[in-house]
C-alpha cells in the first residue's frame, strides 16, 4: 500500500470538487479547508497543527489575485503543496558533521522501534557516501542485543566494537578513542531502549552524551504509533535536545500523523525514513517529495535516484541497444526482474509514479508472487532457451515446469508476454524514443 494512502485518497477527492468547480468563492475554499482539516485529524495528525495548517492554507487562498486567478483551484493546491513541505521542515537536512574527526552518532530510542537494525541501515548509507562507520554497542541490558547487533554490524560490513556489559558510558569513550586510533571517521552508538520512558533510561543517555562529543543525537520513532510517537519525540527533546529524528516502518504507516506532526511538536527534522526491513531500506527524507507524494503527484526524483542505484548508465544503454536491435533476451527480462527488486518492487515504484498511475494501479493488481515465480521460470532454462525462447517444445516446457514448481500454462504465458515486448520493442525500432532511465 502506498504511503498514507487513506490521506492521500482524502485529500485528492476534496481538490477534484474545487477543480470542477472552476471559480472559486471565499466560502468555498473555507469549505474545503475544513474538510481538509477532518481529512488531517482522521490520520492522526497533532490537533493543535492541523489547525494551525488550514488557518495558514486559508489565509493565503482566500487572497483575491487567487481568487481572480485563471484557475484557482490550482493555486490552492500549490499552496497547500508549499504548507505541506514548510510543515515537514522545507528541506533535506544533511548528518551533522564534527571537525575533528571522527563523529559520534547516538541512536535513542524506545524498544520495538529498530534502533540496532538502523544502526546498521545507517551505516550502509554512510558507506555509499564514503564514510568509515563504527557501531558501538553500548545497550547490556536488552537480551542478545550485543549479537543482534554483530549480526547486523557483519551484514551491513561494519566493525563492532564491544566490551560486554560493562558501564555503557565507559563503552561509548573507549569505542570514540578505538575509532581514532583506527582511523574510523564516524561511531554509531547503538543506546538500550526501554519498553516506556523512564529515569535511569534518560540519565544514563545524558551521561553518555556528556561523556563523548556527540555530534547527533538521533531519535528513532516507529511512525506506525502516530501521536504517541510525538510525544515521545517531545520527552526525548526535552531531557536530550535531539538534533533529528529517524521515522521507522513508514512502508506499513498509511495515515502520516506523525510525520505531518513531529517537526512542528519538537522543532527538530525528520532526517531520515525507514521504507522497508531490508538493510538498503533507509532513505534521506525530502518534505518537498513527501509533500508530492501525499498529494498524489508522485516522486520522480526519488525514482529517478532508485534507478540510476539499481542501473548504470552503462547497463541502461546497453538494455536500450537490445530493444532498439531487437535483440532482447529473457537473459534481460531476468535482468529488469533484479533491478526493480533492488529498486524495491513494483508496488513501491508505482506509489512514486505522478498522475494517476498509482491510483489506478491495485495491490491486488501487482502479484509480487508471480513476478517470483517468472524469476523461477526463466532460472529454470538452459542458457541456449533464455537466448533463443523458440527452442522450448512441449518437452522443455515439462521440465522447466518440474524445474521451477510451476505449470506449462504459465511458462506458455510467459512466452507469449516476452514476445509481446519484442514485437513492441520492433515497433520501436528507428524511432527516437528513449527508454526510462536510459
Amino acid at each position: 500500500m502506498a504511503l498514507f494512502a487513506s490521506l492521500s485518497e482524502r485529500l485528492n477527492h476534496i481538490f477534484s470538487k474545487l477543480t470542477k468547480r472552476g471559480r472559486l468563492t471565499e466560502l468555498e475554499i473555507k469549505t474545503a479547508m475544513r474538510e481538509v482539516r477532518v481529512a488531517l485529524l482522521e490520520a492522526d495528525v497533532n490537533v493543535q497543527v492541523a489547525k494551525q495548517f488550514c488557518s495558514e492554507v486559508s489565509e493565503k487562498a482566500v487572497g483575491q489575485e487567487i481568487l481572480k486567478s485563471l484557475n484557482p483551484a490550482q493555486q490552492v493546491i500549490k499552496i497547500v503543496n508549499e504548507e505541506l513541505i514548510a510543515l515537514m521542515g522545507s528541506q533535506n537536512q544533511k548528518l551533522n558533521v564534527s571537525p575533528k574527526p571522527p563523529t559520534v552518532i547516538m541512536m535513542c530510542g524506545l524498544q520495538g522501534a529498530g534502533k540496532t537494525t538502523l544502526c546498521g541501515k545507517l551505516a550502509i548509507l554512510l558507506k555509499k557516501n564514503g564514510k568509515k562507520p563504527l557501531l558501538a554497542a553500548c545497550d547490556v541490558y536488552r537480551p542478545a542485543a550485543i549479537n543482534q547487533l554483530k549480526v547486523v554490524g557483519k551484514n551491513a560490513g561494519a566493525e563492532v566494537f564491544e566490551k560486554g556489559t560493562q558501564n555503557p558510558v565507559k563503552t561509548a569513550a573507549e569505542a570514540v578513542a578505538y575509532a581514532r586510533s583506527m582511523g574510523y571517521d564516524t561511531v554509531i552508538v547503538d543506546t538500550a531502549g526501554r519498553l516506556e520512558i523512564d529515569e535511569p533510561l534518560m540519565k544514563e543517555l545524558e551521561e553518555i552524551k556528556k561523556a563523548v562529543d556527540v555530534a547527533e543525537i538521533l531519535l528513532t520513532v516507529d511512525s506506525m504509533m502516530g501521536q504517541v510517537a510525538v510525544n515521545v519525540a517531545k520527552t526525548f527533546n526535552e531531557r536530550l535536545e535531539i538534533t533529528g529524528i529517524i521515522l521507522t516502518k513508514l512502508d506499513g504507516d498509511t495515515r502520516g500523523g506523525a510525520c505531518l506532526s513531529i517537526k512542528a511538536v519538537t522543532g527538530k527534522p525528520i532526517k531520515f525514513i525507514g521504507v522497508g526491513e531490508k538493510l538498503t531500506d533507509l532513505e534521506p527524507f525530502y518534505p518537498d517529495r513527501m509533500a508530492s507524494r501525499i498529494l498524489g503527484m508522485g516522486d520522480v526524483l526519488t525514482l529517478i535516484e532508485k534507478a540510476q542505484e539499481a542501473v548504470t548508465e552503462e547497463q541502461a544503454k546497453v538494455m536500450q541497444k537490445k530493444m532498439l536491435e531487437n535483440t532482447f533476451t529473457l537473459e534481460d527480462f531476468l535482468t529488469q526482474f533484479e533491478s526493480m527488486k533492488k529498486m524495491g518492487g513494483a508496488q513501491a515504484l508505482i506509489s512514486m509514479m505522478p498522475g494517476n498511475v498509482g491510483k489506478k494501479v491495485r495491490p491486488e493488481d501487482i502479484d509480487e508472487k508471480k513476478m517470483e515465480r517468472t524469476k523461477a521460470i526463466i532460472l529454470s532454462m538452459t542458457k541456449r532457451e533464455r537466448v533463443d525462447p523458440s527452442i522450448i517444445n512441449s518437452s522443455r516446457k515439462k521440465r522447466i515446469a518440474s524445474g521451477s514448481g510451476t505449470s506449462v500454462q504459465e511458462i506458455n504465458q510467459l512466452l507469449k508476454q516476452f514476445e509481446q515486448t519484442k514485437q513492441l520493442m520492433k515497433q520501436l525500432k528507428g524511432g527516437k524514443r528513449r527508454f526510462p532511465f536510459a
